[in-house]
């Protein structure tokens, strides 16, 4: 039924392309989200809700959701690793943005004292918190965390996020698919949201880039 919704509603594009384009899509954010600094400034969470739902209007929608979680899972680990040797190499000095509206001071003190607090639980919860996930790789970095202790809790903050919430936008859009004529109205809304805050996203960042640089001292991690 939800093919034929699909289609009607003019998103019939999703059906022929949509598998191998939404892993694509949601692969790239999740290891931006969690390796640059771009990521700050993408829309990560609403897009694994999104690709949930549109993966539930396809016949092959169950085996996608879960081979895309396993994907988006190893994006995330790889993602938190390569921020985590950026700040790394940063020397215990991580580069914000004069009056920055994310990258500035602040902000990367802000998790620094959290890693320095809770450590092992702050760098777990970070997954839930949209700029804390981005800024924390590479802070634990610069802070020389314990490799081995974060990257353990990378990687249960990584199962129980991306996973998690493409799940839920699967089965949200497997009861969408009782009403039929909601499922590409609200999947609709959602990709024109995606699309609008991705844009938006990215003239954010130009915008915070060409603020002048200032750097930050990062203190050591022991916690």
């Amino acid at each position: 039924m939800t093919q034929d919704v699909l289609a009607s509603g003019g998103l019939g594009f999703l059906e022929s392309a949509g598998p191998t384009l939404v892993w694509l899509i949601v692969v790239s954010f999740v290891f931006l989200e969690c390796a640059v600094i771009l990521g700050l400034f993408l829309p990560g969470d609403s897009l694994l809700i999104t690709a949930g739902i549109g993966l539930a209007g396809h016949a092959s929608g169950v085996s996608h959701v879960w081979g895309l979680s396993a994907g988006a899972f190893l994006a995330a680990i790889v993602g938190n690793q390569v921020g985590y040797v950026i700040g790394k190499r940063t020397g215990h000095r991580l580069v914000a943005r004069k009056n920055g509206k994310y990258i500035n001071v602040e902000n990367l003190e802000k998790v620094n004292r959290l890693l320095e607090r809770h450590g092992f639980w702050a760098v777990l919860v970070a997954r839930w918190i949209p700029w804390v996930r981005t800024l924390c790789p590479m802070v634990a970095g610069a802070g020389n965390m314990n490799h081995r202790r974060y990257t353990v809790a990378s990687t249960l903050g990584a199962l129980i996020w991306a996973p998690v919430l493409l799940l839920l936008g699967f089965y949200f859009g497997s009861w969408l698919d009782r009403v039929p004529w909601l499922f590409p109205t609200v999947l609709t809304l959602m990709i024109v949201s995606i699309v609008l805050g991705t844009a938006f996203g990215i003239y954010q960042y130009r915008k915070e880039m060409r603020r002048p640089a200032v750097t930050t001292e990062v203190h050591d991690i022991d916690a």
